[in-house]
C-alpha cells in the first residue's frame, strides 16, 4: 500500500470539508499556525506520526507542516477516517493506511512511517516509540525526541519500555489541562454522545458500569449520570474508590458489577480487564463498549470465539449469542466507541484545540529546548501548561 492508496478508500472532497470546519473552530491552533509560518521551527525536519486520522488531528498536522515539517503519518488501528486521509495526501502530508486495515497491515504502516527516518515522533499509544526502540530494522539515531498523547502510551513507556528510550518524550497526558479538559470533559461527553449515536438507546434508568475511575472514567461517569444513568464504578485503587463514592456513584468489585450492569464501558488503559469470568455473569442483552486507546480492555477474541453466533446489526453493533442463549452486545469490536461506529466524531473541537496546542508547543520545545529535557517520558513543561491555559481562557470566558 502506498501513500496515495487512501484516496481510493475515501472521498477527499468530504475530507477537505471536515478539515475546513475544524479549522474554523480551532482558533488556538490557527494562531500557532500563524506563528509557525514566521518562525519555521521544524524546517528541514521530518515528523513521524501515529495518531487517529480525523479532522481535528488533520488540523494539527497541517499546523506542523506550516512550521516547515515534512509529515509522514499513519492512523491508529481501526479509527482512520479515509476521506480525511485522502485530503491530507492531497495537501502534501504522507498518510499510510485505511480504516479497515488489519492489525498486520497497521503494523506495516508503522514501519513505513519509521522508514522515513523521522527526526521527531508524535505518538498515540507509543506504537512508533516501541517499534523504533525494539525493532532491529530501525535506529534511534537522528531522533531528537517527541510527544505521546495517551494514558495507554504512558503506561507502555513507563513499564514495558522503562529505561529503553534514549530520547525525550513529552507526555501530553501528564498535563493537568489535558486531564481536566480533554480526558474528563472531552472524553466524557464524546463517549456518551457516541453511545447514543451508535445504539439509539436512552440512558435514563440504565445500570451503567465504568471500569476505571481515572480522569476519563470520571468524565464518562459524570456525563452518564447527568443524563439519568444509574452509575457504578469498578476501580482497584481504594482512595479513588472513595472519590467515586463521594461523587455519588456506587462502587463494586468487577464480578458484582458484571452481574448488575446493563451497560459496561472500560476506561483503564489495561489489557483484559473484562474476560470470560465476567461474560459468564452478565445479564442477557448487556452492552459492552470501550473508551481506552487499545482494543484490548475487553477480551473480544475470547468473547467472539465462545459465542455460538455473532450477528452484525447496525454499524458498530454485534450481537454475540452465547451457548446458553444469552446475548452480549459488543460495540465497535472493542475499539474506542467515540471514534467507531457510523459517523465517528471523537472529542469536541474546542477541547482538542487545547490538547493539540499542547502537542504543537511541546514538539517545538523538543526542537528548541531539547538539551533541557532528559531521555524517556516526562511531563509537559509548566510554561507550556500556563501558556496554553491562558490561550484557552481568552476564548471561553
Amino acid at each position: 500500500m502506498n501513500a496515495k492508496s487512501t484516496e481510493k478508500a475515501g472521498t477527499s472532497a468530504s475530507g477537505h470539508q471536515k478539515i475546513d470546519w475544524a479549522k474554523i473552530n480551532m482558533p488556538m491552533l490557527a494562531k500557532i499556525s500563524d506563528d509557525f509560518a514566521q518562525t519555521k521551527p521544524f524546517s528541514e525536519l521530518t515528523i513521524g506520526v501515529s495518531l487517529h486520522i480525523e479532522k481535528k488531528t488533520a488540523v494539527l498536522l497541517l499546523v506542523l507542516q506550516t512550521g516547515g515539517a515534512h509529515i509522514v503519518a499513519t492512523g491508529n488501528f481501526g479509527t482512520t477516517q479515509d476521506d480525511v486521509a485522502a485530503a491530507l495526501n492531497e495537501l502534501g502530508v504522507v498518510v499510510y493506511g485505511r480504516r479497515d486495515d488489519s492489525q498486520s497491515e497497521h503494523d506495516a504502516n508503522i514501519a513505513k512511517v519509521l522508514s522515513h527516518e523521522p527526526n521527531l515522533l508524535l505518538d498515540n499509544g507509543a506504537d512508533l516509540i516501541q517499534m523504533v526502540v525494539r525493532d532491529s530494522r530501525f535506529t534511534t539515531k537522528g531522533i531528537l525526541g517527541g510527544t505521546e498523547e495517551t494514558t495507554s502510551g504512558d503506561f507502555r513507556m513507563r513499564e514495558e519500555l522503562a529505561g529503553d528510550i534514549p530520547f525525550p518524550i513529552i507526555v501530553i497526558n501528564d498535563s493537568p489541562l489535558k486531564l481536566i479538559v480533554e480526558n474528563k470533559h472531552g472524553v466524557g461527553q464524546s463517549i456518551v454522545e457516541s453511545f447514543n449515536r451508535i445504539t439509539n438507546l436512552m440512558i435514563q434508568g440504565k445500570r451503567i458500569v465504568i471500569f476505571g475511575y481515572g480522569w476519563c472514567g470520571r468524565g464518562i461517569a459524570k456525563y452518564f449520570k447527568a443524563l439519568g444513568g444509574r452509575v457504578a464504578v469498578v476501580e482497584i485503587d481504594q482512595i479513588t474508590c472513595l472519590e467515586a463514592a463521594v461523587d455519588g456513584h456506587q462502587v463494586m468489585d468487577s464480578l458484582e458489577a458484571a452481574e448488575w450492569a446493563d451497560v459496561i464501558v472500560t476506561a483503564t488503559g489495561r489489557k483484559g480487564v473484562i474476560g470470560p469470568e465476567h461474560f459468564e455473569l452478565m445479564n442477557d442483552g448487556v452492552i459492552l463498549g470501550n473508551a481506552g486507546h487499545f482494543a484490548w480492555e475487553i477480551d473480544t477474541p475470547v468473547l467472539l470465539k465462545d459465542a455460538k453466533s455473532v450477528d452484525g446489526l447496525e454499524e458498530g453493533i454485534e450481537v454475540c449469542t452465547m451457548p446458553s442463549g444469552k446475548k452480549i452486545v459488543l460495540l465497535c469490536r472493542g475499539k474506542m466507541i467515540n471514534l467507531g461506529g457510523s459517523e465517528p466524531k471523537g472529542n469536541t473541537l474546542e477541547c482538542m484545540d487545547m490538547g493539540f496546542t499542547l502537542q504543537a508547543l511541546s514538539q517545538e520545545c523538543v526542537v528548541k529546548a531539547g538539551e533541557e529535557l532528559v531521555p524517556g517520558p516526562q511531563a509537559v513543561p509548566d510554561r507550556i501548561n500556563i501558556d496554553t491555559a491562558t490561550r484557552m481562557l481568552s476564548h471561553i470566558r
